[in-house]
């Protein structure tokens, strides 16, 4: 019988600890494209997945992925002109022991710094996390469902999200396996890479540290000028005010690697409870939080310093603190 053309790259991944190698960009590229062009069947997918999750990618493996993500986007085809956009910020963790206070520094960036932020996520699949969307509608931030509404978005207020299922059906599919599965895989690493709109600067949280060099490494290979990648709060990208932040990142096509200080001397409770209506009430003045705050700005000064406008970490918070204040008046 006459082997499966995907064969090989099961087999590559999968001789055991003395013959299984790593794919490389090229054959991770490929295998990818197979997958996202339905040359595959389950039983493959299930056991590519699951090899490289037990195995961990590489950044010329991830690298690779990314590549031919990129190429299944469902864009306009029709010569329509992409939006332009500035900060390309993912979001597919959700979170369950802190409140987004990302979506307040995604908002503060685009109405009080004129950046053109795109966030792209899901729905989520665990009930005991809040996600994306539904915080973005909490405060007022459009959600939209086709690259048209992104378009107008970003031009009306500088901010657009725009969720997986409506670039890439089958990334979602992918990615909606873990319910299957129970456990995360490649897809979950490179959507938060996959800068569908090739925008200049790219923002991402991750939740497991040793992943930040991979991230970094493959923006090198994919020729990304400038991006930054740190553990955040949740595996989003959101500062944790409570602790040290180490941010590393491209810049220039250079790589870079910063250490931010804890904001705070004591670390703060995590509340009880997640109450989404403090988002809006935080913005519009209505309550204090000192946490949420100090994660507004922490998150906002890491993007500034990312997209140039600061010279170094102090200078960046003292800007984003000022832009926080900014935004009553």
């Amino acid at each position: 019988m006459q082997q499966h053309p995907f064969a090989p790259f099961i087999q590559a991944l999968g001789k055991g600890k003395k013959g299984s190698r790593s794919l490389t960009f090229e054959e991770a590229e490929a295998a990818m494209s197979m997958i996202l062009d339905g040359q595959t069947t389950p039983e493959q997918l299930g056991a590519f997945l699951m090899l490289i999750r037990v195995k961990e990618e590489s950044p010329e493996e991830l690298a690779g992925f990314i590549r031919a993500a990129r190429n299944h986007v469902e864009l306009p085809s029709d010569g329509t002109a992409l939006p332009t956009v500035d900060l390309d910020w993912s979001s597919y963790a959700g979170k369950r022991r802190h409140l987004p206070w990302f979506v307040l520094a995604a908002r503060l960036l685009a109405e009080r710094a004129e950046i053109r932020v795109f966030m792209h996520g899901t729905p989520g699949n665990k009930d005991d996390r809040i996600y994306c969307n539904e915080a973005l509608r909490s405060v007022g931030l459009p959600v939209c469902e086709s690259i048209e509404e992104v378009g107008r978005a970003v031009a009306d207020g500088g901010f657009a999200d725009l969720g997986l299922e409506h670039l890439s059906p089958g990334l979602t599919h992918i990615l909606e396996l873990r319910r299957l599965f129970g456990l995360r895989s490649p897809i979950n690493t490179l959507l938060r890479m996959l800068n569908p709109l090739s925008a200049p600067y790219l923002m991402q949280g991750i939740f497991h540290p040793n992943y930040r060099d991979v991230h970094q490494q493959a923006a090198v290979l994919l020729g990304q000028p400038n991006m930054v990648v740190f553990k955040g709060e949740g595996g989003e990208a959101e500062r944790n005010p409570d602790g040290e932040c180490q941010v590393l990142g491209v810049r220039g096509r250079e790589t870079v690697v910063e250490t931010w200080p804890t904001m705070f001397t004591r670390r703060h409770i995590a509340p009880e409870t997640l109450d989404i209506s403090r988002l809006a009430a935080l913005w519009n003045g209505e309550i204090e939080d000192e946490y949420g705050e100090a994660a507004v700005i922490g998150t906002a000064a890491i993007a500034l310093r990312l997209l140039e406008r600061a010279t170094d970490p102090a200078d960046a918070e003292t800007q984003a603190r000022a832009l926080w204040l900014s935004r009553l008046r």
